[in-house]
């Protein structure tokens, strides 16, 4: 009976694991205009320097692969990479875009973080509202979502 039980313990538990939403990070920014647009949430634009800036790969560790940022993320925002490898190649398509925003931005360290909110202009041209921005919080994903989630309000 107890290893009856246990299987079925098992089960749902895999089951449940199975299910769970994956974070989506989009890299073309116009792919993640539209889903913000469509789903109306606010973006988080991550610059990031993926292969060599160990403070990136700390945030990264620390907050954006856990389990409660991806819950939140999943509900609140649209998420964009903008990488600047060094020794990971890139499209060039993606490198002058990330480039363009890096300069909008005025980003001068990795990581940034910046969350925006696309609007549409009859015009046809997007606009992104800047809410605010943050880098790598000390405390882990509850204090790095606290500082996020004072930006969003």
């Amino acid at each position: 009976m107890r290893r009856v039980l246990l299987i079925s313990v098992l089960t749902i538990v895999l089951s449940a694991n199975s299910f769970a939403q994956k974070l989506t990070w989009h890299t073309d920014m116009e792919e993640a205009i539209n889903v913000a647009i469509k789903e109306n949430k606010d973006m988080l634009l991550f610059f990031t320097g993926s292969d060599w800036c160990g403070w990136c790969i700390k945030l990264q560790n620390e907050v954006l692969k856990t389990a409660d940022f991806e819950k939140w993320a999943n509900e609140n925002v649209v998420l964009v990479e903008l990488d600047f490898p060094k020794r990971t190649p890139q499209d060039e398509n993606i490198k002058a875009q990330n480039g363009q925003l890096q300069q909008m931005f005025q980003v001068r360290g990795y990581p940034t973080i910046h969350f925006v909110k696309p609007e549409k202009k009859p015009d046809g041209k997007t606009n992104l509202k800047g809410l605010g921005s943050t880098g790598f919080v000390r405390g882990g994903s509850s204090k790095w979502l606290a500082v996020a989630n004072n930006i969003l309000k």
